[in-house]
C-alpha cells in the first residue's frame, strides 16, 4: 500500500548554483509512503504525516540557505555556532555568507537539483515515521508559471522568523498593468533586470556600494553577513518585504509612465504576495 500527499508543502530558500551563483526557489512538496496498514487501517495518519514533514523542511530546508558541500572553489568554516561560506564565480568575483549555523544547510552534493536535493531529504525524513512506513518518496516540483517569473534572494532583519536569515529566496511571478491591462514587455523587462539577483536594503550596507556589496546586520537569531558582486545586487531603501518589493517596482514603472495607472502583483514564492499600484 502507498499513500501519497499532493502539494504537502513549499519550500522557499536559496542555493548556489555553479554558474548562477545565489538562486533563490521555491518548490512545492510532494509525498509518498510505502508501508503495512496498522491497526486502524492506515500506514500512517494525515495529520502526523503533513506536521511531521513540514516541520522537518521549515527547520532544515524553508528559509535557508543550502550549500552543495561537495561543489568546487568552495570553503566553509564552521565556528562558535556560526557557519561561513566562500564561492568563487566562474567569471570572478566573491560570493560570502557568514550566518548562525541553523541558517545554512550544508548538503552532501556536487550540485542542487530537484531529484539530488529529494534524495538527499529522503534519507532524513524516513526516521520520523512509525515502523508501519517502510519507505518514502519525495520529490521537488517548480510551480507551473504561464507568464515571468524571476528568481531572488533577500534577508528581512526586523522580521521576527526565519526570513530574517540574510540569503533565503523565492522564485517568483510577476504582473504589471497599465490602466488595467497586462504589459507584457514591462513584465519581461523587470524580470530580466531581477534574474538571479539579491535585492539588498541601504541601511544594511557597510560600505558605500562598489563593484561588490557588502551587507550585514543583527536580528534576533544573531548576526548575518553576505557579500557579493554588485552586478548580482540590486538596491533599494526600504526592507525587501514583497510589499516594499511591489511598491518600488510599482513606482518605477510610473516614471517611465507618468499618465498612465500602473497595478503591480509581485509574488513572493507560490501562491502570495502584494499589490501595489501607483
Amino acid at each position: 500500500m502507498k499513500l501519497f500527499v499532493d502539494n504537502l508543502t513549499n519550500v522557499d530558500f536559496s542555493y548556489l548554483h555553479p554558474q548562477r551563483g545565489l538562486l533563490g526557489e521555491s518548490w512545492l512538496v510532494q509525498l509518498v509512503l510505502d508501508g503495512s496498514l496498522n491497526e486502524q487501517g492506515m500506514i500512517c495518519d494525515f495529520g502526523i504525516v503533513k506536521k511531521a514533514v513540514k516541520q522537518w523542511f521549515d527547520t532544515y530546508i524553508d528559509h535557508a540557505l543550502v550549500v552543495p558541500a561537495a561543489m568546487d572553489n568552495l570553503t566553509v568554516t564552521r565556528d562558535n555556532g556560526e557557519t561561513s561560506v566562500s564561492w568563487q564565480y566562474p567569471e570572478g568575483g566573491e560570493f560570502y555568507c557568514r550566518s548562525p549555523e541553523q541558517a545554512i544547510a550544508l548538503v552532501e552534493l556536487e550540485q542542487i537539483s530537484e531529484t539530488g536535493l529529494a534524495r538527499w531529504c529522503k534519507d532524513q525524513l524516513l526516521a520520523l515515521f512509525p515502523e508501519e512506513v517502510k519507505g518514502l518518496e519525495i520529490s521537488f516540483v517548480p510551480e507551473a508559471i504561464s507568464g515571468v517569473f524571476y528568481h531572488y534572494s533577500h534577508g528581512l532583519q526586523q522580521h521576527d522568523g526565519n526570513c530574517q536569515r540574510i540569503a533565503h529566496g523565492h522564485r517568483s511571478r510577476l504582473e504589471i498593468y497599465l490602466d488595467g491591462e497586462r504589459d507584457s514587455l514591462l513584465e519581461e523587462r523587470w524580470a530580466e533586470a531581477f534574474r538571479d539577483i539579491y535585492i539588498g536594503t541601504t541601511n544594511h550596507l557597510v560600505t558605500a556600494p562598489a563593484a561588490e556589496h557588502h551587507y550585514r546586520y543583527q536580528a534576533p537569531q544573531g548576526e548575518f553577513e553576505i557579500r557579493l558582486p554588485a552586478e548580482r545586487c540590486y538596491l533599494i531603501d526600504t526592507e525587501t518585504t514583497v510589499e516594499q518589493i511591489a511598491n518600488h517596482l510599482a513606482q518605477q514603472v510610473k516614471l517611465g509612465n507618468p499618465d498612465r495607472d500602473v497595478m503591480v502583483r509581485a509574488y513572493e514564492g507560490v501562491g502570495k504576495g502584494a499589490i501595489a499600484t501607483a
